[in-house]
């Protein structure tokens, strides 16, 4: 059986996805909604064999139990801010996602992924305690690879128009409205500060369920408060009309990484005929990181000697046997 040929892109794409700092991922939840978060992916992609890659860490298993769960996801290359090119463009990956954890990985992937965290972010502190302090988030490094689907791209970013399509077609089929949740649809966090929140932050997007299943994640901006929800500016005729669960993003980011600030919600997305549709925010997580580097090199180790010690209590045998060892140094 003759196997299926790899999504292939063009330069200009291939450009963004060796680019970006920061990129953000979309994964459905088990009752159809969207979840959103960043990451990082350092550059790492095989043009030839159609997937892109990020890192992420074991600290942050909750990414990783979706993924077992549901592999479908969706990258957003979305912002080239302290990026490696200016090139405009809005690419948005479909596909799906295999995990390989530190007791799978060669040496030379984890000393890859080493070197180009020090291009795009800056060569960490070395010494002594450093060395320690750090093993283990060197070692409890995570690769992800999406094997693409379906590649969308909008060369000047500009939503509005129909992409170009690489890949599986875009589903035909409408989207049939979700039954509302048995909580109702109302507001279950303070919408004024949610929409204060999301103000600060320059970089927005919207996750859906599109008619295929696969998860779409659109640029949007908040544009005030309308009742109990919030009134979203999305700029693309792809997002579904009528009722259904979303999750919204909203984030900022330094140079280097060194100082983030993130929030990530679900809610209830209300989509008419027209670009404004209505949000209502049910959950919000967010989180505010110093731009100071000593500071996140010390969180960064509080949470991977914290992620592996969780990965072990839960029985995850494709790390344990790096774990143990880096654990104990």
């Amino acid at each position: 059986m003759e196997s299926a040929r790899a999504v292939q892109w063009p330069d200009e794409v291939d450009e963004i996805f060796g680019s970006d700092l920061t990129v953000a991922i979309g994964m459905p939840t088990g009752m159809q909604g969207v979840s959103l978060s960043t990451v990082t992916t350092l550059g790492m992609r095989d043009r030839d064999a159609g997937t892109v890659t990020f890192t992420t860490s074991l600290g942050f298993g909750r990414k990783l139990e979706r993924i077992a769960d549901d592999p479908r996801i969706a990258v957003a290359y979305h912002t080239r801010q302290h990026g490696r090119t200016d090139r405009p463009g809005y690419v948005l990956v479909q596909g799906r996602a295999s995990v390989r954890g530190p007791a799978t990985m060669t040496a030379e992937e984890m000393a890859d992924i080493q070197d180009r965290a020090g291009r795009f972010m800056g060569q960490t502190a070395s010494g002594w305690f450093w060395d320690r302090w750090l093993r283990v988030y060197y070692y409890d490094r995570v690769k992800v690879n999406i094997t693409a689907e379906r590649v969308l791209w909008w060369p000047d970013g500009d939503t509005t128009k129909d992409p170009e399509v690489f890949g599986a077609a875009l589903p035909e089929a409408t989207v049939p409205d979700q039954d509302p949740p048995r909580e109702a649809t109302v507001a279950r966090v303070p919408v004024d500060k949610t929409l204060k929140g999301a103000h600060k932050l320059p970089h927005q997007l919207i996750g859906v369920v599109q008619a295929d299943g696969r998860p779409l994640v659109l640029p949007t901006q908040t544009s005030g408060r309308g009742g109990d929800a919030l009134r979203l500016d999305v700029p693309s005729p792809l997002l579904p009309r009528g009722s259904r669960r979303a999750g919204f993003l909203a984030h900022d980011f330094r140079p280097g990484l060194v100082g983030l600030a993130n929030a990530t919600h679900t809610g209830w997305l209300q989509a008419g005929g027209e670009r404004q549709v209505r949000w209502t925010p049910h959950t919000r997580r967010a989180f505010v990181t110093p731009p100071n580097k000593t500071l996140l090199l010390l969180a960064n180790g509080f949470m991977a000697r914290r992620g592996y010690r969780k990965a072990l209590a839960q029985g995850r045998d494709e790390i344990v046997s790096h774990a143990e060892d880096t654990l104990q140094a």
